[in-house]
């Protein structure tokens, strides 16, 4: 892991953000977008990247407030950062690509099926939602006052955080990892917080168009899989079935056994899947 250098990487400018990206491959093989989580950044990926390499390219990137990229405290936009990731795909020279949107990302993953599903091969989603749900409401509106209560108040959210996404058995038996992945998070985000806040607002304006983006989400005929992970509580996995009766090409799996990061819990289920969609390009179990 220590050893991976993206083969190219840069800054795509648009809507005054400076977005950093970055690819994995030498362009001849069809490549997958990965899209990160609310707190993630492209290198919290390098670890599962052995995984897809050895039969995919890779794009990575930061939305804005992520990482490298630019984090003024401005609005920022959904349907916008799906319009960076073609940006950046036209810079690569990648005219289709795969795509997998995990939580957060897969707003951004939905959003981009939605405008341009004609980019996308295939498309992974998990701990993702396309409905109107009152208690993920009540968690958003929570998760805002930890955001803008201060270093104390965000300090407590970092504990309930990770006691809230983890299922069961993953949190029994990596105990001992758990502190240092919150510490790493707080130190990471406790001086600017406001990027939680404004990633966080994106989600308003993106639900208050749900129902007149509706049309646009049925004729999504891109082959779609989402995990969701039974003893996900963040996003709990009867509200992610829902997007069977929304999306017209989808599979959905149940995940035994785990929480709302399927992708890190279950690792060789999650990208085994993955991959067999990227090879094939349909459903078929």
């Amino acid at each position: 892991m220590a050893d991976l250098v993206p083969d190219r990487e840069g800054f795509v400018e648009a809507d005054g953000h400076r977005i950093h990206y970055e690819y994995f491959g030498r362009g001849d093989r069809e490549a997958i977008g990965l899209l990160n989580g609310l707190a993630m950044h492209t290198k919290a990926w390098y670890g599962f990247l052995p995984r897809l390499l050895p039969e995919l390219d890779v794009i990575l990137y930061d939305y804005p407030g992520q990482g490298e990229s630019s984090a003024d405290d401005v609005p920022y936009d959904i349907p916008r950062m799906a319009a960076y990731l073609t940006l950046i795909a036209d810079e690569l020279q990648v005219a289709r690509f795969h795509l997998m949107g995990i939580s957060y990302g897969g707003f951004v993953a939905l959003d981009c099926a939605r405008q341009f599903q004609e980019r996308l091969h295939t498309l992974t989603l998990s701990g993702i939602l396309l409905s109107h749900e009152t208690l993920f409401d009540m968690y958003q509106a929570l998760s805002l006052r930890f955001y803008r209560g201060g270093p104390e108040a965000f300090e407590i959210y970092t504990h309930y955080l990770y006691e809230k996404i983890f299922g069961e058995t993953f949190a029994r038996a990596f105990r001992d990892k758990l502190e240092p992945m919150r510490a790493k998070f707080q130190d990471r985000f406790q001086h600017r917080t406001h990027v939680l806040v404004r990633l966080t607002e994106a989600q308003n304006p993106f639900f208050a168009a749900l129902d007149a983006n509706l049309p646009a989400y049925r004729a999504i005929r891109t082959p779609t899989l989402v995990m969701a992970g039974a003893e996900d509580r963040a996003i709990p996995p009867w509200v992610q079935r829902k997007l069977t009766g929304i999306l017209p090409a989808v599979r959905f799996e149940l995940v035994e056994d785990c929480g709302h990061v399927v992708y890190l819990e279950k690792p060789d289920l999650f990208f085994g899947n993955l991959l067999r969609l990227a090879r094939t390009k349909t459903l078929a179990t």
